[in-house]
């Protein structure tokens, strides 16, 4: 393994489920330095819905002190002695998961994202018991297999919420063979929402926008959106039938009477309804009928992050296509003022936060 200056593991922690955005600077233990594992000094790190899902028990209890944060983006400082494609220096990232079984059959087909065995960045335990600790923080170690190289041409700051937020939404659009001739439609404009649409339009699709009223429409358009809808609007749906590809739902609340049967119905002949927002677990999806599904043959599924191979083709479309997030930088020690405006829906469309602990030169 290379001889670098040892890296002091910090991050902003919660300590208090009470008081869940009151994050503060706490030290933790790192996982071992494997042969095949990469360190990273990090310099960027985006806020994810799952930050917050995660923080305010939402998705279940909470192991502490925990730092969140699956949006990386730093300097390699040391490398395994098997670690192949990466050297000190290297612009790198991680997303949101740091490990896996790396010998089931997912893992050889390339879909490690969904091993069994998977091991989440933060709220998870490594095999050796060390408690996983996201990128709200100074460092992060992880096998070469969950660390992706970041292209010249991408801004650390853009790149850092593409590896899970732009990742998620990239996955199911290459998946479903979106490209040019298809009608993708994404419902809910938020984080996942306007990566959804950035990178549809960067793939080639005929794009609508679905959204709940008219104030981000302008931003849509802008995003690159053919078309915006209104779903406030009596009978939105009804023009629509038998019109979409692909529809990706990246929202993560159902308000009571909401209905996802009027979405299934602008589906065209097998078309996909694709969940990638996740609600709190007792937050299930609207019901439907068998007959909501059959007359036009529509399916519905989901998708979870995505793979190397994947995240290794967004990143190059991005940089090939100037793919650019729409998000605000702050501190990191205002990471939580940044979750406290996810939560209340004022964030427009992504916060990405520089790492203040241990200032990394980028």
């Amino acid at each position: 393994m290379s001889a670098q200056k040892e890296l002091e593991f910090k991050g902003y922690a919660m300590t208090d489920p009470s008081v869940w955005s009151n994050l503060t600077v706490t030290s933790f233990k790192p996982k071992p330095l494997a042969p095949e594992d990469i360190e990273i000094a990090i310099t960027h790190c985006g806020v994810c819905g799952s930050d917050l899902h995660t923080l305010t028990g939402g998705w279940g209890q909470a192991s502490l002190p925990l730092v969140v944060g699956h949006e990386i983006v730093g300097r390699v400082t040391r490398v395994g002695e098997k670690v192949q494609g990466f050297k000190v220096g290297d612009r790198a990232g991680v997303g949101a998961q740091v490990g896996s079984c790396l010998k089931c059959r997912a893992c050889d087909d390339n879909y490690e994202n969904y091993c069994q065995n998977l091991i989440h960045t933060y709220n998870h335990v490594y095999p050796d018991g060390t408690a996983t600790q996201g990128g709200y923080s100074t460092g992060i170690r992880a096998h070469e297999r969950f660390v992706f190289p970041i292209p010249d041409k991408l801004e650390s700051r853009y790149a850092a919420s593409m590896l899970c937020a732009g990742v998620t939404v990239y996955s199911p659009l290459k998946a479903n063979n979106a490209g040019p001739g298809k009608k993708v439609g994404v419902i809910g404009i938020g984080g996942l929402g306007h990566y959804a649409v950035l990178f549809a339009k960067a793939m080639g699709c005929e794009v609508w926008a679905f959204t709940r009223g008219t104030k981000k429409a302008d931003d849509v358009k802008k995003m690159g959106a053919d078309h915006v809808v209104d779903t406030t609007v009596d009978g939105y749906w009804k023009d629509l039938q038998m019109t979409f590809d692909i529809l990706i739902s990246t929202v993560d609340s159902f308000p009571p009477g909401v209905s996802i049967r009027n979405f299934l119905a602008m589906l065209y002949v097998h078309g996909k309804y694709i969940c990638v927002g996740l609600p709190d677990i007792d937050e299930p999806l609207p019901a439907i009928h068998p007959f909501d599904v059959l007359g036009n043959g529509s399916l519905i599924g989901g998708s979870h992050i995505g793979s190397k191979e994947d995240m290794i083709e967004m990143l190059a479309l991005a940089a090939e296509k100037d793919v650019k997030p729409w998000i605000e930088e702050l501190p990191m020690k205002d990471a939580g003022k940044a979750l406290e405006n996810v939560k209340s829906g004022k964030v427009r469309y992504r916060y990405v936060l520089k790492q203040d602990i241990a200032p990394v030169e980028e």
